[in-house]
């Protein structure tokens, strides 16, 4: 019974990845997806803006 006890955590572990990655897989796209798709390059164009903004130029560089 030993060897039950030691494959029971890795296989329980296992059917959980899969049912998350075919939960992920299937929530992809649909109807919703135009919106994700805009939020995530209205946050990209935002971080971006920031990352321009914090950029002074170096005196040492001329």
């Amino acid at each position: 019974m030993d060897y039950v006890s030691a494959l029971l955590p890795p296989v329980v572990m296992a059917a959980f990845f899969i049912g998350l990655v075919v939960t992920i897989v299937k929530s992809q796209g649909g109807p919703n997806k135009s919106k994700e798709d805009a939020a995530v390059d209205a946050a990209m164009a935002r971080a971006e803006a920031a990352q321009q903004q914090g950029r002074t130029p170096d005196p040492h560089s001329a």
